[in-house]
């Protein structure tokens, strides 16, 4: 099941206090971008996070759940109506997120 643009809109306006937060659609779903990191996506209008520490610390009770079939486990993000919350989780989590890859060019 693919995920709905009106979930994403409000999502990114839940995150609208930090800068630099994007999204980029890939197969029916959303990656999440912060400062050019990937953080976690919309995957059937489910926000997921990627489980780094800081992550775990602030949702110690959070559900691990797939996005996709043959995935890795990311944290479900369950109060997504909290607005301070969610700028909060996501700016925490930025040193501990892995740099962006390089492109290879041939």
């Amino acid at each position: 099941m693919a995920s709905k643009k009106e979930y994403l809109d409000f999502i990114m306006e839940q995150l609208s206090d930090l800068p630099e937060v994007s999204s980029r659609a890939m197969m029916g779903e959303y990656i999440l971008y912060y400062r050019g990191k990937v953080f976690g996506g919309i995957y059937d209008d489910r926000l997921l996070v990627k489980p780094v520490p800081s992550a775990v610390r602030l949702m110690p009770d959070a559900p691990m759940e797939l996005p996709y079939e043959g995935a890795k486990e990311m944290l479900l993000v369950e109060d997504v109506d909290d607005r301070e919350f969610l700028c909060s989780l996501v700016a925490g989590m930025w040193e501990e997120l892995p740099e962006r890859k390089k492109k290879v060019r041939r």
